[in-house]
Formats: structure tokens, C-alpha cells, sequence
């Protein structure tokens, strides 16, 4: 499928909704339809410039240090060896949670995306050249241990969700911010953390393990019924930060047929860690190659983290996505590949997920 020319994409990850979150209230729906500010990566013009035609709409209720950040201004990766961020409230998980969510909601009504609750909707959408924007929240601290939040959620439209971010909460642990390290940093999930693993599953909520620890990794891949999903992680074995996917971890998506989003951000991509000068198109051809090896060439896609970290700046934003296709041309992928990577992919473990 092409939009306008341009080979499409469907993303596994991006933070549009936290910008839109810290930015004024009567300015949101504007910046979104007409240009968002300089240093942010997508706002519905440059989606179009790009072929950007989807992706999961992250819903991230920031650390309380950053609760007053400002607009444009994306969470900072921590230095190389931080401690984990300390739990962040329920209550202040809430607030931030819905008015993220209803930021979304206003997108849809003011016709400037459309929220989709299966894959037949977003084959729709993206057929209407309208962005299809899939509910994923990461980090799942605003769900209570009886789950009433879950079924409201779901209920509203919620079909992608992440245990943890990289913090501790009443479900699991996250990896911290460290390189090198492996991913195997701390428990894995509490009960709490197993019995929505499984609520999940009934409901067809898509589990999204990237964030989460080893331990926490190896008890989803035990007790879900699910493929096994990161949306955006890269390859460990290039770059040894703990937020990457072990061998381990990607033969056990492979095992389930599951799929990976390649992550953009320049500290999971560059051999040498979070200070080595530059991540570039090279660097994510190589996370790529690897993916493709360990997890299969349909278990591969696109994970940007684009508005959440700072990424190559060959590519910049959502509008120099065809750059990155056309890197995939110049390394020798058919064109049947780049589909899969760039869109198909994602729709196909969606339909086998949410439905």
C-alpha cells in the first residue's frame, strides 16, 4: 500500500499525546492539524509529508518531576547507570491517563485521526487516508488491582497495553535506564501483575512488553495466551542496554509468532551506549538485520518512540520516514519486505490480538 506515492507506515510507538498534553489547551487541535512546534516529531502535516497512516497513540502519565515540563519538551533518557524513577501515584496516573485520553478523543472528533478497535478499522481508516490511531497506554499505574479501570478503559477504546514503563508499579518492574546491562535487573511480576496478564487476554488487549524486566518478561511469556509483542525495543546483542531484547527474548517472540517495532532512539541504537557520539540509518539497518534473524521477517516492524526520545537526525520526524524506506531499497530489501516492515506487519499481529 502507498499514500500519495509514499510507502506506508503503520508505527508501533509514538508520544504525540504527551506534547499535546503539556501544551495549552485552546492551542492542541491547531498545533496537531496545522504544525506542531520545531522539535517535535509528528502533527498531522508531517504524518502526510511522510506516509505515516497510523501507529499505537501512547498514553504516558509522566514521572512527578515532569508533570510541569514543557510543551514539546520530551521525558530525558537518564544517564547510563540511574535508579529507576520511584512509583508514581495512582491518583496523579488518573488524572494524567484521561487527559491524555480525552486529548485523543478530541483528535477523532475534530476528524483529524480516527481511534480504531480492531484491524478492520484500521484497514478503513487508512483506506479513507484518515491517521488510525490505536489506544495504547505504557505503563499501566492507573488500573487498580480490581481491574474497574481496565473495563472502562477498554470500554472507551483501549487495545494496547504496557505493564510497566521503566518504574516499579503494583504489576511489575521495569528496566532501568542502564547500559551496559542486561534486561535480568529485578522480580518479576507480582500477582496483581499475572492476574492482568490474563484479564488481558479475555478482553483482547494487546500486551506490550517492551519496559519491562526479564523476570516480568519470562512470567507474560508463560501465562499469556497472546503473541508476545515489544513495540519498540532493539536488539541487545548490537547495543547491551537494558531496555533491549536478548536472544532469548526474541527467539521467544519468534516461538509465538509475535512481532518487535524497531525503536528510534539514539541511546537503544548505538553500540556505544547513550554518550557515543551519533546514531544513524547505518546503526538501525544493523538492529533490522537482527531483528529479521532471530525473530523472522514477519515478526518485524517499525517502533519509532517518535516525540519520546531524540532519534537520527537523517530521519528528524515523521515527515523523513521515506528516507528510512529508502535506506531499507538501498540495503537490498524487496519491496514485499519493506511492506511488511513498514505496515503490514503490525495490521496482521493487531487482527491476531485485538481482533
Amino acid at each position: 500500500m502507498t499514500q500519495n506515492n509514499l510507502v506506508t507506515v503503520f508505527d508501533g510507538h509514538n508520544d504525540a499525546l504527551l506534547n499535546l498534553y503539556h501544551a495549552p489547551e485552546p492551542d492542541r487541535m491547531r498545533i496537531f492539524s496545522q504544525g506542531a512546534p520545531a522539535d517535535w516529531h509528528i502533527d498531522l502535516p508531517r504524518a502526510r509529508k511522510g506516509g505515516l497512516a497510523g501507529g499505537m497513540f501512547a498514553i504516558f502519565a509522566p514521572p512527578q518531576e515532569e508533570g510541569a515540563a514543557k510543551a514539546g519538551a520530551a521525558i530525558p533518557i537518564p544517564s547510563n547507570d540511574e535508579p529507576l524513577p520511584p512509583p508514581l501515584p495512582m491518583e496523579e496516573a488518573r488524572i494524567a491517563t484521561l487527559g491524555m485520553a480525552s486529548i485523543l478523543f478530541r483528535l477523532e472528533r475534530a476528524g483529524l485521526l480516527s481511534v480504531c478497535r480492531n484491524a478492520a478499522d484500521i484497514r478503513n481508516a487508512m483506506s479513507q487516508d484518515t491517521l488510525a490511531a490505536i489506544f495504547h497506554i505504557e505503563g499501566a499505574e492507573a488500573i487498580d488491582p480490581d481491574f474497574a479501570m481496565l473495563d472502562v478503559l477498554h470500554a472507551t477504546g483501549l487495545r494496547s497495553l504496557g505493564l510497566v514503563w521503566s518504574r516499579p508499579n503494583i504489576f511489575g518492574h521495569g528496566v532501568p535506564f542502564r547500559y551496559p546491562s542486561s534486561p535480568d535487573t529485578g522480580p518479576g511480576l507480582t500477582d496483581a501483575g499475572k492476574a492482568l496478564v490474563k484479564a488481558c487476554n479475555q478482553l483482547r488487549i494487546m500486551i506490550d512488553l517492551s519496559h519491562l524486566n526479564e523476570k516480568g518478561f519470562r512470567d507474560v511469556a508463560a501465562l499469556s495466551d497472546a503473541p508476545l509483542v515489544a513495540t519498540h525495543s532493539n536488539a541487545h546483542s548490537i547495543c547491551p542496554h537494558a531496555r533491549n531484547l536478548t536472544d532469548w527474548q526474541l527467539g521467544a517472540i519468534r516461538e509465538t509468532h509475535g512481532m518487535v517495532g524497531l525503536n528510534y532512539a539514539t541511546s537503544f541504537l548505538n553500540p556505544g551506549g547513550p554518550t557515543a557520539e551519533g546514531a544513524d540509518l547505518e546503526m538501525m539497518l544493523r538492529h533490522i538485520d537482527t531483528l529479521l534473524d532471530k525473530v523472522g521477517e514477519d515478526g518485524v516492524g517499525l517502533g519509532s518512540d517518535f516525540d519520546g526520545a531524540p532519534i537520527p537526525p537523517e530521519i528528524g520526524d515523521a515527515a523523513g520516514l521515506p528516507r528510512l524506506i529508502e535506506a531499507f531499497r538501498q540495503h537490498g530489501y524487496g519491496e514485499e519486505l519493506i511492506a511488511k516492515i513498514a505496515w503490514k506487519n503490525w495490521v496482521g499481529i493487531l487482527e491476531r490480538t485485538i481482533g
